[in-house]
């Protein structure tokens, strides 16, 4: 279904909201974590408009997010240069998703230095090959178009990267783009795992490099990379370059990892 299932039905206002025909965007019994929090981050800017700049966000999924939703949002605090908002998805009475979000304007640099070249540069997306056709959770396979970012399958270097595009992009804001697109890949972990077992985000951080991204045709290379994992647990850092292979996105995550 449409990106706008996701952001039309929230208003200004916030309160109890029903998102209809969210199929397309499940991932087993929950909504997919990208798209859950676009809708805590929609419910943010629309509740307080004449913002900065999106910064930063940290993201908890605590609970499985279903179509019957309680928005929550509040400025927690908001300062000449920053703004900081919280928002909460709550669902039968708990709280499945809780964001806070940094907005900052610009200022005169004091520091400035570019994010390091990609390693291992894998090509540009027209020449990749597509992968995940018809495989994957329901948000995948109606939603995305993969194409291969590296020659590794299989078991091996913990490392998952991937070109990825939105089929329909619905004229979505660049940084309303990067919320939905940036959980989308597998852990890094993945390719270490000794069986195969089901695997659930629990967090997300990121800062954007680029208030402003912008790319070619829709294409993001996606990395997930696995620092450390055990006890049922990894600890992974996202990272999303742009077609030309400029960073736009520093991210971390922690995963469960079952089985």
């Amino acid at each position: 279904m449409s990106i706008a299932s996701l952001t039309d039905p929230i208003t200004a206002e916030g309160g109890s909201v029903r998102f209809d025909n969210l199929d397309h965007w499940l991932q087993g019994r929950t909504l997919y974590g990208g798209a859950s929090a676009l809708i805590a981050y929609t419910a943010a800017v629309r509740a307080f408009p004449d913002l900065p700049p999106l910064r930063a966000g940290q993201v908890a999924f605590v609970a499985p997010t279903g179509p019957e939703v309680e928005l929550k949002r509040e400025i927690v605090r908001q300062g000449r240069n920053v703004t900081q908002i919280r928002s909460e998805l709550w669902c039968e009475g708990q709280c499945t998703l809780t964001a806070f979000w940094l907005f900052g304007t610009e200022r005169e640099a004091n520091a400035e230095h570019e994010a390091a070249e990609i390693a291992d540069w894998p090509g540009p997306p027209e020449n990749a090959e597509q992968v995940m056709e018809g495989m994957g959770p329901a948000f995948i396979q109606n939603n995305f178009e993969l194409r291969r970012a590296q020659d590794l399958r299989g078991p091996g270097e913990p490392v998952v990267r991937r070109w990825a595009r939105l089929t329909t992009r619905d004229d979505l804001d660049p940084v309303s783009e990067l919320i939905l697109l940036g959980d989308v890949m597998p852990p890094g972990a993945m390719r270490a795992m000794q069986r195969q077992g089901p695997i659930s985000s629990i967090n997300w951080s990121f800062n954007l490099l680029d208030t402003r991204p912008a790319t070619r045709d829709g294409w993001w290379l996606s990395e997930n990379a696995s620092q450390h994992a055990a006890e049922g647990y990894s600890s992974e850092r996202l990272r999303l370059w742009n077609a030309d292979g400029q960073q736009v996105m520093d991210g971390m995550q922690c995963v469960a990892v079952f089985g």
